[in-house]
């Protein structure tokens, strides 16, 4: 009989993203509790009863009340769907006050990997987890999975949280799992908690990423993963499905001479009615005349409004100058004066690389003002 279920990981509830202001916090803190939903809405729609959470299912190892026990009855709401919580490092069982609080509060749909001993999931399948003791063990908790006791012909499903090889998402090398663990216990199934964005390692080992994205470095939309086993020597089924709320997207785009930065910029961004729920980094590299410049940066203030959070990273953008762009500052005068010196001091090679940026930047805010006061 096929064993399907869904394997997700990494929810942060309660996260608080303090780098974000006015009421994007509160919207995005909404949107990790919203995805104990989404996640159940997928299960039930592929008409699978079991979802394996791999890890910091909390943010952290003291969440608020509220953020706990509102998860809590959300995932009671979608019985007869059975969750399964493995501590991570972000809500580890060094954290002894949350995992009390969850056994005594955890509805009975609820289950707690908190030991690294088989659990039964019923119709001839084990779960085999390694919780995280503390929020660095510092040595591959999933190294029991080898030697563990099961019955002939049973699906080994590992259910682990931390890196492999030195593949992590807080770029810590300590607590390495093993990359052929799968191999070494006879698992039919390896789900991996810790990167937030979906990673294969082999055919029986994987990351699902987090359901709700919650950084720029992954570039992926929220999902999990659907997984069909249909024995324990089959391979398994795997099969990304969507559950993201919020979108958060880096937009690369190179210049020269010539383009036309603001169109180049608009056809990368998403249609209107996308934007409210979209975090978008601009990244500009190449070159671009004065006025394709402050054009663009122009253009890319009109649109901020549209977005959930929009940002411009234009480091690698270098400007080209040319004396004719400066009567556009001032064909005489102080202002002039002043533009022709910021581009002396620009194309000076003998000055370093940053005092010609600044230079460069200067010139660019001068010209910048200088076209938002004439008529």
């Amino acid at each position: 009989m096929t064993f399907r279920f869904v394997h997700s990981s990494d929810l942060h509830l309660g996260k608080r993203f303090g780098q974000f202001a006015d009421d994007l916090p509160a919207r995005l803190r909404e949107a990790r509790h919203a995805a104990i939903g989404r996640l159940a809405e997928q299960a039930r729609s592929h008409g699978a009863t079991t979802i394996l959470l791999a890890g910091d299912t909390f943010d952290t190892e003291t969440p608020a009340s509220d953020v706990l026990r509102q998860a809590l009855a959300e995932m009671r709401h979608h019985v007869p769907i059975r969750w399964v919580i493995l501590p991570g490092n972000h809500d580890s069982l060094q954290a002894e006050h949350l995992w009390s609080t969850l056994r005594t509060q955890a509805p009975e749909n609820v289950l707690l990997a908190v030991d690294a001993a088989p659990l039964d999931l019923g119709s001839g399948v084990a779960l085999l987890p390694a919780p995280c003791t503390t929020r660095r063990p510092g040595r591959d908790l999933s190294e029991w999975m080898d030697g563990a006791a099961t019955s002939e012909g049973t699906i080994r499903i590992g259910l682990a949280h931390g890196a492999v090889r030195s593949f992590s998402e807080d770029d810590i090398g300590l607590d390495v799992i093993t990359p052929d663990r799968a191999r070494r216990a006879g698992l039919s199934y390896l789900a991996l908690g810790d990167w937030h964005g979906r990673v294969e390692i082999d055919p029986r080992t994987r990351y699902s990423g987090t359901p709700e994205p919650d950084r720029f470095k992954h570039d992926r939309p929220g999902e999990a993963l659907l997984v069909s086993i249909e024995d324990a020597s089959a391979l398994p089924e795997v099969t990304p499905v969507e559950t993201g709320s919020f979108s958060w997207r880096t937009l690369a785009f190179d210049l020269i001479d010539g383009d036309d930065a603001v169109a180049r910029m608009e056809a990368l961004l998403p249609e209107a009615r996308l934007r409210r729920r979209a975090l978008i980094r601009l990244v500009a590299g190449g070159r671009a005349r004065l006025e394709a410049r402050t054009a663009l940066a122009s253009a890319i203030e009109n649109a901020r409004p549209d977005f959930a959070h929009l940002t411009f990273d234009d480091g690698g953008l270098a400007t080209e100058y040319e004396a004719g762009d400066l009567d556009a500052i001032d064909q005489a005068g102080a202002l002039r004066k002043a533009a022709d010196a910021l581009l002396a001091e620009a194309g000076d090679t003998a000055r370093s690389a940053g005092e010609r940026e600044i230079a460069r930047a200067a010139l660019g805010r001068l010209y910048a003002y200088a076209r938002t006061i004439t008529p």
